[in-house]
């Protein structure tokens, strides 16, 4: 812009010369205009009225920046470029609309009015629609949900429960005049009549949806004798089943006291819900065939394991029969006698040997002794003297006398003969 000074007055126009020179010689003088002098306010306004008149509504394309989140709800920040920063805000009733979630560095295309905040003289993007560049807000929403739960592992499959074999009862949180519904009855009651069905009513899509759906889940705990869910609902666009991609039923589905069997839409749709839930059907139909089993089936099932009972119970019996036969032909039962005599004949024999063995072993053994008792008689004292010897000893000490040396006058002998004893005294030694 030129430096303009608006107190600088030779800028301002004259009249021609010749009327100026009229002027000057009858005595007048040329006096310039007034400036006229604003206040800042006028100033702002004027700018204000200027501005947001050129700029009613714009697209901004830029990078999110210093996002700061007021306690009111409002949400301010910056868009960005290479080139320049444009101060931007949300007012809460916008954000709170807002599927996705702002971070500082994603790209969007912002769409409002430009309008000059008189306060602080500055100027500001009103943002009354925000999109995120290169993909839809609800995916971006669905993709920044599902890195969110992700990290928290609510998708592991380690936490997913086993659905029980049989259920008792069922607890089917949907909309009660869905076609979804509907179907979802016929399979159940078709394949299996032994279960309880409980509906609990909830709108599947539209505002509120969501909490609703969420709350009904957290519900469940209280109904009696509930061991499995089903909760769902038919096909539709991406807006229709938005509910089921929120994260307040995300959480009531992994917070939830017994399995949950999510059936959102068709095969090709996958929805958080689908994601945390312990199992995923493709169909409403298909829950209803995962959570019961088939009666027909079942009953097949069994016919044929009592067949295949009977048939083995059957060939067991003969196969035994076919062997007590096999045992009972052998001569130890046919004969029993026989062998109780074989072995008495045995042991008889036994004996008879042990009695030969014992006498011969006695005999020897009497012959040795007899031997023996030869040769100590003979070298027994007595046979000695039953030759005509004796034997002679002191009749107080029992001490033999061997030679005349070893006795004493008038000592008093005993003299042992093969038949009897003798006392004497002596009365002359003779050595």
């Amino acid at each position: 812009m030129p430096d303009t000074n608006p107190f600088d007055f030779d800028d301002f126009d004259t009249v021609n010369s010749d009327a100026s020179l009229d002027s000057t010689l009858a005595g007048d003088s040329l006096a310039p205009p007034e400036p006229v002098v604003l206040s800042v306010g006028e100033v702002t306004r004027q700018i204000k009225d200027a501005l947001e008149g050129d700029f009613p509504e714009v697209l901004v394309m830029g990078e999110l920046s210093n996002l700061s989140r007021a306690s009111s709800g409002h949400v301010y920040l910056t868009l960005k470029d290479d080139e320049a920063q444009l101060r931007a805000v949300l007012w809460r009733n916008v954000a709170q609309r807002l599927k996705f979630e702002l971070r500082d560095g994603l790209e969007v295309i912002a769409a409002g009015p430009i309008e000059v905040y008189a306060a602080r003289g500055t100027y500001q993007l009103v943002i009354r629609d925000l999109l995120p560049r290169g993909m839809g807000p609800l995916e971006l929403a669905f993709r920044q949900l599902q890195e969110k739960l992700a990290r928290e592992g609510l998708f592991d499959p380690a936490r997913k429960r086993p659905l029980p074999r049989f259920p008792r009862r069922i607890a089917l949180i949907t909309s009660p005049t869905g076609a979804a519904v509907r179907d979802l009855l016929q399979v159940l009651t078709r394949r299996w009549k032994a279960t309880d069905l409980v509906i609990v009513p909830v709108p599947v899509q539209g505002e509120g949806a969501a909490a609703k759906i969420a709350a009904a889940l957290r519900r469940v705990g209280s109904i009696p004798n509930v061991d499995l869910v089903i909760t769902g609902r038919g096909g539709g666009s991406l807006e229709d089943l938005w509910p089921f991609n929120e994260e307040v039923v995300a959480r009531a589905i992994a917070d939830c006291p017994v399995p949950v069997i999510s059936a959102v839409g068709h095969e090709i749709d996958v929805t958080i819900a689908d994601l945390v839930a312990d199992r995923r059907a493709l169909t409403p139909s298909e829950a209803g065939e995962l959570a019961v089993p088939n009666g027909e089936e079942l009953a097949t099932w069994l016919a044929d394991c009592r067949e295949r009972l009977r048939a083995g119970l059957t060939r067991k019996a003969e196969l035994a029969g076919t062997r007590l036969e096999a045992i009972a032909q052998r001569r130890g039962l046919s004969r029993p006698f026989d062998l109780i005599d074989d072995r008495t004949q045995r042991l008889d024999e036994v004996e008879q040997r042990l009695r030969q063995a014992m006498q011969t072993r006695l005999t020897a053994a009497e012959s040795r002794l007899a031997l023996g008792a030869r040769a100590l008689s003979a070298l027994s004292p007595l046979a000695v003297l039953a030759r005509g010897y004796s034997v002679t000893t002191d009749a107080a000490t029992g001490r033999v006398l061997q030679s005349a040396q070893d006795a004493s006058p008038n000592q008093l002998l005993e003299t042992r003969l093969a038949s009897g004893r003798i006392r004497s005294r002596i009365v002359e030694l003779d050595s």
